[in-house]
């Protein structure tokens, strides 16, 4: 017998459910097996094998960041900052330190060297540390939890290079960061304490949520974290799910032949989360755990580097 970790409403509810009674572990008795998933633990115990695994992450992270650093969020109007944005005619009045000479001999005005405005960003990241993130279908794969930390470091580390003031955001607010020798430091140590979402969780609180972020004056982006036994069932045979939040076990005979049902639900799943959230108007950023972080990590900067 082996185990692995399906995705979550009837078929959706069993492997993405309001209860959840998915996969945690399906046992299989086919000839076809699948790794073992992570071994699921207490709180305490979670942390613990998260912060182990911290420093080879935060390394990772600084690379990746290193790799995909660029310059401050432009924000396309004349201010305080480093970036050249126009020349514009001097007005009467305008003090002489502020003409540029050289571009002024090239006419017959005074010329005036504007830059761009530069402001610091708060942005608040949250990472969904819940038991349905901790597994993988295969040992050759990273777990969710693992890449969603990965994820937010990096992010985390662009941000601030790019000087912007980076929180972690949990259920209770913002959470107080330890001490340690520099931010993103700070930041991961604050992540081993806390309990980028795979999104296993019913579609109303889903909603509601998004919509109460969409009153306030911020924009959100969601990461979603899949691993590729998620999408597809790869499973057959007798299989037995079993939850990693506590939810009762699921024994399916033939597993294989709800495969297509299945592939459609989650189809509509994606399209549904697509739709809602870009109804709110946050922003969506899917990665699946066998594919490289370093795009998806590009495509979310991106995201994130866009005016409303």
């Amino acid at each position: 017998m082996s185990r692995s970790r399906l995705l979550p409403n009837t078929l959706l509810r069993w492997f993405y459910g309001v209860d959840k009674p998915t996969a945690g572990g399906p046992r299989t008795t086919g000839s076809t097996t699948t790794s073992p998933p992570v071994a699921t633990a207490d709180v305490a115990c979670a942390a613990q094998a998260l912060a182990m695994r911290m420093p080879d992450l935060l390394l990772h992270a600084s690379q990746m960041a290193t790799t995909l650093a660029s310059g401050l969020h432009p924000q396309r109007r004349a201010g305080w900052g480093d970036t050249f944005w126009q020349y514009r005619p001097a007005q009467p009045g305008e003090p002489a330190n502020r003409i540029d000479w050289r571009q002024s001999a090239r006419t017959t005005r005074a010329h005036v060297r504007e830059t761009e405005a530069e402001a610091a960003q708060t942005v608040l990241l949250w990472c969904d540390l819940s038991g349905s993130m901790q597994w993988r279908s295969a040992k050759a794969l990273p777990g969710k939890l693992d890449r969603a930390v990965l994820l937010l470091l990096g992010m985390a580390a662009l941000l601030l290079r790019n000087g912007e003031r980076v929180h972690l955001l949990s259920p209770a607010g913002i959470v107080p960061l330890p001490p340690a020798p520099s931010a993103l430091e700070r930041l991961a140590l604050g992540l081993c304490g806390l309990a980028a979402s795979d999104l296993l969780c019913p579609d109303a609180a889903l909603d509601d949520c998004l919509r109460q972020l969409a009153a306030h004056p911020v924009r959100t982006h969601v990461l979603h974290i899949s691993d590729p036994a998620e999408n597809t069932l790869p499973y057959s045979g007798r299989t037995e799910f079993s939850g990693l939040e506590d939810e009762p076990t699921l024994e399916l005979p033939h597993v294989q032949s709800l495969r297509a049902d299945y592939t459609n639900l989650v189809t509509a799943r994606a399209r549904w989360l697509e739709q809602t959230i870009g109804r709110t108007g946050h922003t969506l950023t899917r990665h699946q755990t066998d594919m490289a972080p370093l795009p998806t990590l590009l495509a979310l900067h991106a995201q994130m580097s866009q005016r409303v």
